[in-house]
């Protein structure tokens, strides 16, 4: 049933991302260009499953904090100490664009959310790491890099907040440049190439940039597939599959 629900015909180029399986796949004509490991949501902050088209890449991005964090993890420390988010390297912004000392704010009126911005600055030890790649879709998640790449050894990876970290996001971003490169008819007016985003990083510059190529891209849930000949079966991480098998066959 979940294959069924895919288009009669994938794409020519497409990314590939299984959610129980930890992998993305770059597919171009038929054949894998490569494969990544990747961390996905945790069960109580899902990976949500979509299709989408790669829009843009961001080197050296800045994190707006979601406010589902902001209520659950920091307001309950910040009604102890309003120095916590300072502590832990990030900023309070206001509406205006100003940075607020959180020890003015009143923070035991606030439950829901607050009226400011969380913000953590580009760097190295930007939680999303050097690189995000974005696609338009109302989840607010998108694929990036992290500063924790040592948590891709870990055999269980279902870890983050419901974005996708990509442990090969140089291949992911110099394949989306290429590409870009490839199909440009003009090559003049293409304002980036592989180079460019090598130097970018090496530089530690923030830059926007406008993929003209979009690349379909399907996030999904399948704990069995063929791989290598042999039928793979993966952990049913969010227990999707559970829910399926008693909604299909508790009468039968």
């Amino acid at each position: 049933d979940k294959y069924k629900q895919l288009p009669e015909k994938m794409p020519e180029k497409y990314i590939w991302v299984n959610i129980p399986g930890y992998y993305l796949w770059l597919i171009d004509s038929d054949t894998l260009v490569f494969e990544s490991k990747i961390i996905a949501g945790k069960p109580e902050t899902r990976t949500p499953l979509l299709t989408a088209e790669i829009s843009d890449m961001i080197t050296y991005p800045t994190w707006t904090v979601p406010n589902s964090i902001i209520v659950k993890q920091y307001l309950p420390r910040l009604k102890n100490n309003p120095n916590y988010i300072s502590k832990i390297g990030l900023k309070l912004i206001n509406s205006k664009g100003e940075v607020v000392d959180p020890n003015t704010v009143t923070w035991s009126k606030y439950s829901r959310g607050i009226p400011y911005k969380v913000m953590q600055g580009s760097g190295d030890n930007n939680s999303l790491g050097v690189i995000k790649f974005n696609f338009d879709n109302p989840y607010f998640v998108y694929l990036h890099d992290t500063n924790q790449r040592y948590l891709f050894k870990n055999e269980s990876r279902a870890l983050s907040h419901g974005c996708v970290r990509v442990q090969e996001w140089e291949k992911l971003a110099y394949y989306i440049a290429d590409n870009d490169s490839i199909l440009s008819t003009n090559k003049a007016t293409l304002k980036y190439t592989s180079d460019s985003i090598r130097n970018w990083l090496a530089a530690k510059e923030n830059h926007r940039i406008n993929v003209k190529n979009h690349i379909p891209l399907y996030i999904r849930y399948f704990t069995c597939e063929g791989k290598d000949g042999k039928l793979k079966f993966y952990d049913d991480i969010y227990g999707d599959d559970r829910l399926l098998i008693e909604k299909y066959l508790a009468k039968k």
